[in-house]
């Protein structure tokens, strides 16, 4: 899942508006960018595949020290723990770097290990059983949850057009049709796992446009949001 995250990132701020931004907004990306960093480092290992739709274009070989079950309490623990001084604060940003692993098990196939190296994987396969269809079924997912935060901002005055138009050019931009990974996954090693890495990276950039989007929105320019 890939703009599905940054949904359940709309739908949670519009739900507690007074959240700080970055734990919540950036944590729901954050076993992605670890995921871009370990690759490009060769820690983790993706390899081109033309057939793993709907928009990813690589198998996912080895990417324990991010989306593994451990690995992502772990990461969230972590985390978390950067913003301790708010409880609550920090309690929303683990969960909300956990939520990552929560919303990839139904979409990946059996790459998600127990914990790293674990010859146990979990992973429901949609992505392989629907195809292009999976596409159709995130797009639901985070229209619903996009819904969500319209109703919540309205009840305060509010609007969240430009986040959502920011999620729908992200949907249209990762479809079966038009992800840049196909073209990654034509490259020759090693210029097919770098572009991989890179793409990934690039690809979360956004939330920082979706961070002050918000803190525009709330008019005070704060990453925070508020204060509580």
């Amino acid at each position: 899942m890939y703009f599905g995250h940054y949904a359940l990132a709309a739908a949670i701020r519009a739900k507690k508006p007074g959240l700080p931004l970055v734990p919540v907004v950036v944590g729901v990306g954050l076993l992605d960018i670890l995921n871009a960093i370990f690759v490009l480092v060769g820690i983790e290992t993706v390899k081109p595949d033309p057939a793993a739709l709907p928009y990813i274009y690589f198998d996912l070989s080895f990417v324990d020290w991010d989306h593994s079950l451990l690995m992502a309490g772990v990461w969230s623990v972590l985390w978390a723990a950067i913003f301790l001084r708010r409880r609550g604060v920090a309690l929303l940003a683990g969960l909300a770097v956990f939520s990552h692993f929560l919303l990839d098990w139904p979409m990946h196939g059996p790459d998600l290990a127990l914990f790293p190296h674990s010859t146990r994987h979990l992973g429901l396969g949609l992505w392989g059983r629907l195809g292009p269809w999976s596409w159709g079924l995130e797009v639901l997912f985070s229209a619903a949850l996009l819904t969500y935060s319209w109703i919540k901002d309205a009840e305060r005055g509010r609007r969240a057009a430009w986040p959502t138009l920011l999620i729908a050019l992200l949907a249209i931009l990762l479809s079966p049709w038009l992800s840049p990974m196909q073209w990654a996954a034509q490259l020759q090693e090693p210029a097919a796992h770098l572009a991989y890495g890179g793409l990934l990276l690039a690809g979360y950039v956004p939330l920082g446009l979706l961070v002050w989007l918000y803190a525009r929105q709330s008019g005070t320019g704060s990453l925070s949001g508020g204060s509580r």
